[in-house]
């Protein structure tokens, strides 16, 4: 047997004793009962309510400081309830160009009409519709652990 044929033989021993190991912890679990999830913060969590009691939304501020350039503006309201999905997104219901001086809002940025290339859309591109993949709620907890982070020079 060959040097690669080798490698491809241990390879596969290596996946099959891992799917093998995770059956027999599987079924080990399944005798113990369901599998209870905590928050890092140590607050269960309930599969069938995500959000739970370890979520906590904060008050509505002023528009938040950013940290550092390029930083995706944090959200200074409430986000709870807020529907979006491929059909609709609550967020337009402000932010939008044509909505957001009515609504006292900050309006989304050209850079969201905008593709990969740089060829402007006549709606939100695609990949800026889902807002929450970058902007972000604030909450007021304490950090999971320690940070010495402090904003850039640039932003002072």
């Amino acid at each position: 047997m060959n040097q690669q044929n080798s490698r491809f033989s241990r390879a596969w021993a290596f996946v099959i004793g891992v799917c093998v190991s995770v059956l027999v912890v599987g079924a080990a679990s399944a005798a113990d009962g369901p599998v209870k999830l905590q928050t890092l913060r140590g607050v269960d969590v309930s599969v069938n309510d995500p959000v739970g009691e370890g979520t906590r939304f904060g008050p509505d501020t002023p528009v938040l400081p950013r940290d550092f350039v390029q930083q995706p503006p944090l959200i200074p309201h409430t986000i709870e309830g807020y529907l979006i999905s491929k059909e609709f997104n609550k967020c337009m219901d402000c932010h939008s160009w044509a909505r957001s001086k009515e609504a006292n809002a900050t309006k989304i940025s050209i850079t969201h009409f905008k593709t990969r290339e740089g060829a402007e859309m006549s709606s939100v591109s695609p990949q800026r519709y889902f807002c929450n993949q970058c902007h972000v709620s604030q909450t007021d907890s304490k950090p999971l652990v320690g940070n010495t982070f402090k904003p850039g020079a640039g932003l002072r």
